[in-house]
């Protein structure tokens, strides 16, 4: 399945005081749908031999990296604590000729990178220095306030539930930019915590450094210094290290990474100041070392990095928010498939895609990752269906199949259609104006289907998702679920396939809706834009033909302001745009280079949003109460209309404020 995200998304939601007092009990393996409502499983089941995968990925890989212009890649399978097969793919380094080498070429995992820092985290709570359950500011120079007065703990921010907005300011750079450190980083802007603890999945980097930075504090060591003696070392990973930049001996390792193979290398890129979030470049091996110690409950060869029972309260302490789906674990995420239990995590940075995938009963573990960006979604695309061939392929089973009833599964659709918002957002920053042009619309089909509008398949094609139990629906050609929540007898949110341990997708509020601010914000700046050429195009005109200018008194006067105002309001809107693609279409300008033109774009904002507001509405009345022509009236009308509308964005999705932190 396809996940396509704008930027930059049950039956029982714990409360978060009840989530605090006690820890859950470990999940057990998901529960074996119906026999009668599932499909038969394959007749015949493949053996996962180091000869049959390299055949099948042999015929897999090339001509897919090939199509989708990425240059190279790494993939490692393990099974029964042995590396059943690492294979490099492609390039490290194009114009070089150098090929992947699974044993000694560094990758870049990014959130995979995650994983370490859970990791370490319950190093220290089975070693009593740290409580799941305790408020994080126990461990913390600085203060994360609370929210309806609760407090944020560790096991929020290792199930993604600590209820933080997004924050990307400083989240990557070049190997040429400083690094700022963990905690002084962190302690500069907390973002804005839109939910209350323990009730809603928003994924979030902030969150994820905070606990590598309370490694650092209450290990004594530097994140750095406590990784690598206390994970990297233990497990031979000789060819991996957070360091950024990399330590002298691994840059000649480090693959390059591409926009596309065939346009030229990017430089390094640097995990800003939230490090343990994403900065491990590691080699597929040192990854498959990796895959083992938790594949068996924390021991690798003679040594151990979590205690049996850790690595089972890691790895099966789940948090149900929605039923069916998966859900998020301590760190780890469900990647149930085929009713064979399996966690992991994903990763991305601006050129490396990789996936990491545990079987977590069946002893099998892959890991894969490009070095490339490759065309629109190509990386995605490849990990999903590498994932679910794979699993296909090698480790089939019953998939929940239920039946609905046709009337039943109509009124269902029609109370999940509308437009919602992604739980991991931007929320109270400019950046937040992305969530207008990102809303989420589930659409019902004639069919008794529905559809939304981010999820597609491999062909681009919208999926279509049957009901197979109430408020359960499953991709027609797929095993992914979507799961909804029902309250009053209203869809409130719904989550589906991969994102759904640590995203979910909510009702959008009426004042933000896109359905109709979208149209009404677009169709303003069209009447304002007309108002402003015909500034200058009527000049001429009157110039051209000797024609004097006919409106004297307060009736010039308001015709010239609504002519600036229409102009001043077009051009910010059109400069915030402008600057907004721009951050987001190149990371580097997301480090604070551009904090000095932000302050600009606000106090213009400031003035003059609300400026021309008044003046429209001042235009409006002078124009109402003249004898001028129906049409004119109604014209000033609309101009004030949309001037009202590009206030009510300015103030909504606040680019009227004083504040460079986002």
């Amino acid at each position: 399945m396809r996940i396509r995200t704008a930027m930059l998304l049950t039956a029982l939601i714990p409360s978060a005081a009840a989530w605090s007092q006690a820890a859950p009990a470990p999940a057990p393996p998901p529960p074996a749908p119906d026999p009668a409502a599932t499909q038969a499983a394959p007749a015949t089941t493949r053996a996962l031999t180091r000869e049959d995968a390299e055949a099948w990925l042999d015929g897999f890989l090339p001509y897919a990296l090939k199509t989708a212009d990425i240059a190279g890649a790494v993939v490692v399978i393990v099974k029964d604590g042995q590396v059943l097969l690492q294979k490099g793919y492609g390039y490290a380094d194009v114009e070089a000729r150098k090929p992947v080498d699974p044993e000694n070429t560094l990758f870049r995992p990014g959130s995979v990178s995650k994983l370490f820092t859970w990791t370490a985290v319950m190093q220290l709570v089975e070693q009593g220095k740290l409580d799941l359950d305790a408020d994080v500011n126990n461990y913390l120079d600085f203060q994360i306030p609370p929210r309806d007065g609760q407090p944020v703990t560790l096991r929020n921010v290792l199930t993604h539930t600590a209820g933080l907005e997004e924050q990307v300011k400083g989240l990557m750079g070049t190997e040429d930019d400083p690094v700022e450190p963990i905690g002084k980083h962190l302690a500069h802007w907390i973002p804005e915590r839109i939910y209350a603890p323990g009730t809603t999945p928003a994924y979030s980097n902030y969150a994820t450094a905070l606990a590598g930075y309370i490694v650092e504090r209450v290990s004594g060591q530097t994140f750095d210094d406590y990784i690598d003696q206390h994970l990297l070392a233990p497990l031979g990973m000789q060819h991996s290290s957070f360091r950024q930049p990399l330590p002298d001996h691994l840059k000649p390792l480090m693959s390059k990474g591409y926009a596309r193979a065939s346009q030229p290398a990017k430089p390094f890129e640097v995990i800003g100041g939230l490090a343990p979030a994403g900065s491990l470049a590691a080699s597929g091996a040192d990854m498959g070392k990796f895959m083992i110690a938790h594949l068996q409950n924390g021991a690798f060869g003679e040594t151990r990095i979590l205690q049996e029972e850790t690595a089972k309260q890691m790895h099966g302490t789940a948090l149900t928010i929605l039923p069916r789906v998966n859900r998020m674990l301590l760190g780890f995420y469900e990647q149930n498939y085929n009713g064979h239990r399996a966690l992991g995590h994903g990763g991305d940075t601006q050129w490396f895609h990789s996936n990491l995938h545990l079987f977590i009963d069946d002893n099998i573990g892959l890991f894969f990752s490009v070095n490339s960006a490759g065309k629109a979604g190509a990386p995605g695309d490849i990990r999903s269906a590498l994932f679910e061939e794979f699993a296909d392929r090698y480790l089939p089973g019953p998939t929940l199949d239920g039946k609905v009833d046709e009337k039943t599964a109509a009124e269902h659709a029609r109370l999940i259609a509308g437009a919602y918002q992604n739980s991991r957002r931007m929320d109270s920053s400019f950046l937040s104006l992305l969530n207008l042009l990102g809303t989420i619309k589930v659409v019902p089909n004639e069919d008794g289907t529905i559809t939304v509008s981010m999820a597609t398949n491999l062909a681009g094609v919208p999926i279509k998702w049957r009901e197979v139990e109430p408020f359960v629906w499953r991709d027609v050609n797929g095993n992914n679920l979507l799961s909804a929540e029902v309250k009053d007898g209203r869809v409130t949110r719904f989550s589906f396939g991969e994102i759904s341990p640590f995203m979910i997708f909510e009702r959008v509020p009426a004042s933000r809706s896109a359905g109709w601010l979208l149209p009404a914000l677009c169709a303003g700046l069209v009447a304002l834009l007309l108002t402003a050429l015909a500034w200058p195009v009527s000049a001429l005109v009157r110039r051209h033909y000797g024609v004097p200018y006919a409106l004297t008194g307060q009736a010039a006067k308001s015709h010239r302001w609504i002519r600036i105002a229409s102009t001043a309001g077009v051009v910010l809107m059109v400069a915030w745009a402008v600057t907004i693609t721009t951050m987001m279409g190149n990371f580097k300008y997301l480090s604070g280079s551009v904090d000095g033109w932000l302050w600009v774009l606000q106090l213009l904002s400031l003035i003059a949003f609300p400026a021309a507001a008044v003046i429209g509405l001042l235009n409006a009345a002078t124009v109402l109460r003249d004898r001028r022509k129906w049409y004119t009236k109604v014209w000033a009308v609309v101009l004030a209309l949309a001037l009202l509308v590009l206030l009510w964005v300015a103030y909504t999705f606040h680019l009227i404020a004083l504040d460079v932190n986002y």
